[in-house]
């Protein structure tokens, strides 16, 4: 069994807990968090808690889930890589790409195994989207677009002060849009360019709550992201669409779950109809989390590399991140600008 340790007992620790049960080859052994009330939600006869993190590292774990506000993620990271153990991060991995390269070289340096938590790869509709990409049913892709049209409401970003702010959390892009650049940057292949507005304009916090950029890929289609986290009074919508010259496919929902547009030169009624069906039918499927930790499970008894390791991870920050600075100067922002120091030379 790989033995696994969670660090920070809050909101997203608890879908670590359940994806770890869930997993087959997994076992929680143990939690880590300074606030000791929350920690006993977490406790058990088989699973112990610790306040201090240099206990957990010397307990008997093997990867280590790292659940804390996101301005935590890099220094912890390397913590848990320097005691050889395998890591799972939640996204944004980080919020700087200098923290995301120390993380990258540190699990690369020890020897240890680094996932990023991009758990929207593995629904159902995405993957039925990826495969129609692989087969080349689109032809030439004219241009993609990804919506996130959500309700985070001032309550919570009230509930602790981290929240909202560029420091520790950030805004739409890192926290909510993330998702969707990743998946996005998996469909379209790399960036070359971005241009983009953000703006802080219903709720009280440092960073952005809307934004709108336009990308540039490298293969010459180009991209259209809108976010937001002030849609009243709920969750509205997020979508991912593809358009090219021989097929249309929409997936949408309010969290881009289902087939909403499923249109191919080369697919018959019939076909289309089942997999719509299928795909519908369970839009769901396994848990984003789940397959995370199952994914890493795996990969450390094979010895491989994770599906969306923190290579993987570091694209969709980096398109963050130019969405960002693109909308601070009012310029268009260039990807190669971004690239790790390994890539540039």
């Amino acid at each position: 069994m790989v033995r696994y340790g969670i660090v920070g007992c809050g909101h997203i620790a608890k879908k670590h807990v359940d994806a770890i049960h869930a997993a087959e080859g997994a076992t929680l052994v143990a939690v880590c968090d300074t606030n000791e009330e929350r920690l006993k939600e977490f406790t058990s006869d088989t699973v112990i808690g610790y306040t201090d993190l240099t206990d957990i590292l010397e307990a008997d774990v093997d990867v280590v889930c790292i659940c804390t506000p996101s301005g935590l993620h890099a220094k912890l990271t390397i913590q848990v890589a320097q005691a050889k153990k395998h890591v799972v991060v939640e996204k944004p991995m980080a919020l700087t790409l200098e923290d995301a390269d120390a993380m990258i070289d540190a699990c690369e340096e020890n020897g240890v195994k680094l996932a990023v938590v991009h758990p929207n790869r593995f629904r159902p509709a995405i993957q039925a989207l990826r495969s129609q990409l692989d087969e080349n049913a689109f032809g030439k892709i004219g241009h993609a677009n990804a919506t996130v049209r959500w309700n985070r409401n001032q309550a919570y970003y009230d509930q602790a002060p981290w929240r909202g702010t560029k420091e520790m959390d950030g805004g739409v892009l890192m926290n909510q849009a993330i998702h969707n650049m990743d998946l996005m940057l998996w469909m379209m292949g790399d960036v070359e360019t971005v241009s983009s507005y953000a703006a802080t304009r219903i709720r009280k916090i440092e960073a952005e709550d809307t934004s709108i950029s336009i990308i540039r890929f490298k293969n010459g289609s180009l991209g259209i992201l809108e976010a937001a986290v002030t849609i009243y009074p709920q969750n509205l919508e997020e979508s991912l669409s593809i358009f090219g010259e021989k097929g249309t496919a929409i997936v949408g929902g309010k969290t881009a779950n289902w087939l909403k547009q499923w249109d191919f030169a080369d697919m018959g009624e019939e076909e289309k109809k089942a997999m719509v069906n299928r795909i519908n039918d369970d839009p769901f499927g396994i848990p984003g989390h789940q397959c995370i930790i199952q994914d890493i499970t795996n990969a450390i008894r094979e010895d491989r590399t994770p599906i969306v390791s923190g290579v993987e991870g570091r694209k969709a920050l980096s398109l963050v991140i130019a969405c960002q600075l693109a909308a601070e100067t009012g310029t268009e922002v260039k990807m190669s600008d971004l690239d790790r120091p390994s890539q540039s030379k």
